[in-house]
């Protein structure tokens, strides 16, 4: 086993080997021993990419809960140029404790023209200190791309690095039979899904128009992989429903992003990512310059990362297995609430959708429970009694509770 956790920011060569990440019995990932709640960028600044007061733009990430980013090359990029592009986003990420998910599209889909140079590659790189997943054909179904191919780079990859999920992201498009062909072909699945834009929930294909659409594909992901099998959810920072030359360009809100965040949490997701920071479309003359959106990263993004970080006061309930306790709820049907146990605490996320401001009562909690706190929102204070308590909800509303046996 290669222990990590006290090697950041030593130089690459003192790194002996790859992390080994598995995804535990709860569906939870395990990253030499430690348990972990992924957060991920799609992509991130670049690996030599300073923040705008000068510090290192992965550091910057990893000291807020950043776990891993994609790691590649544009199709089409002649293989040497890719690799070595590969090879510094590698190096960087091992000096700053970040995992690369390794991309390469020209060699997802795999036929008889490319297996060997992905065996190559994977023997290569398995053992390379900044590896954490290896990245899977980005949206194949939505791409038509056969799951023979989609399934032939899983079944090589594992075959030759057993210690490294495949991830792959679907498109929010097909029917869950659709969709449900390819989860052999992966160890965790994603979908993406920005309902943020003029007007919003075009990039939605479900009747579900709204912000809370990102929970109903997240109920896709979860009936897709079922529940021995975790999913994570990409989440929208920009994209190009915002920025082509037609569009009008638009980002989520704090309110709107941390309420995506939790919902999909609630929903069942394991990890967390955010497309888009790298959009050149999307970024102001300082952060162009930059190479990635700092600005939305310090107004929105930020602020809900520094809430479910390690060490955060919620932390522990995003590493915790999923509770036997099943809240029922009564003064509004469109809530949905999530319970997690964490050693002696209890705690409880709660999520409105579109709904009007109403108050909601909760029952079902275990008897005894003591009332701690509201998690950021202090001195907040539901209405408790044993067993459960009550709440006000306006749309879109995330609310999070602490409890005490």
């Amino acid at each position: 086993m290669c222990r990590r956790s006290v090697l950041v920011f030593l130089p690459v060569a003192a790194l002996a080997c790859a992390a080994e990440v598995r995804i535990g019995a709860d569906s939870v990932f395990v990253v030499e021993g430690v348990r972990s709640f992924p957060i991920g960028f799609t992509t991130a600044p670049p690996p030599d990419g300073k923040t705008p007061d000068g510090r290192d733009g992965y550091a910057e990430l990893k000291q807020f809960g950043a776990v891993f980013h994609r790691c590649g090359a544009p199709h089409g990029t002649p293989l040497p140029e890719a690799l070595k592009r590969i090879d510094h986003m590698l190096g960087r990420s091992a000096e700053t404790g970040l995992s690369c998910a390794f991309y390469l599209p020209d060699v997802t889909a795999v036929e008889e023209g490319n297996e060997a140079e992905l065996r190559r590659i994977v023997e290569k790189y398995r053992r390379h200190p900044g590896l954490g997943y290896w990245k899977g054909v980005d949206e194949p179904e939505w791409g038509k791309v056969p799951v023979e191919k989609v399934q032939r780079f899983y079944d090589v990859v594992k075959s030759l690095d057993p210690a490294h999920p495949v991830w792959i992201t679907q498109a929010p498009r097909g029917t869950l039979p659709d969709l449900k062909r390819y989860d052999p072909a992966y160890d965790v699945g994603a979908i993406d899904i920005y309902p943020v834009g003029y007007p919003p929930g075009t990039h939605s294909h479900l009747p579900n128009k709204n912000l809370s659409v990102v929970g109903d594909y997240a109920n896709w992901m979860r009936e897709i992989s079922g529940p021995n099998k975790p999913f994570w959810m990409v989440l929208q920072i920009c994209w190009s429903g915002v920025t082509n030359p037609d569009k009008t360009l638009r980002f989520p809100t704090f309110p709107e992003e941390r309420y995506m965040a939790y919902q999909s949490i609630i929903r069942g997701a394991r990890g967390l990512l955010f497309f888009g920071g790298n959009s050149e479309p999307g970024l102001n003359e300082r952060d162009r310059a930059l190479g990635w959106n700092w600005t939305f990263y310090q107004r929105v993004l930020k602020p809900v990362l520094d809430e479910l970080k390690p060490g955060s006061p919620l932390h522990p309930a995003l590493l915790a297995p999923s509770s036997p306790f099943e809240l029922k709820t009564s003064g509004a049907a469109d809530v949905e609430c999530l319970v997690r146990e964490a050693g002696a605490r209890v705690f409880v996320l709660a999520a409105r959708r579109e709904g009007p401001t109403a108050e909601v009562k909760f029952s079902g909690l275990p008897s005894g429970l003591k009332f701690e706190r509201t998690l950021y929102e202090e001195p907040r204070r539901p209405k408790v009694f044993d067993g459960g308590f009550s709440d006000w909800f306006a749309p879109n509303e995330v609310h999070v509770y602490s409890f005490t046996r």
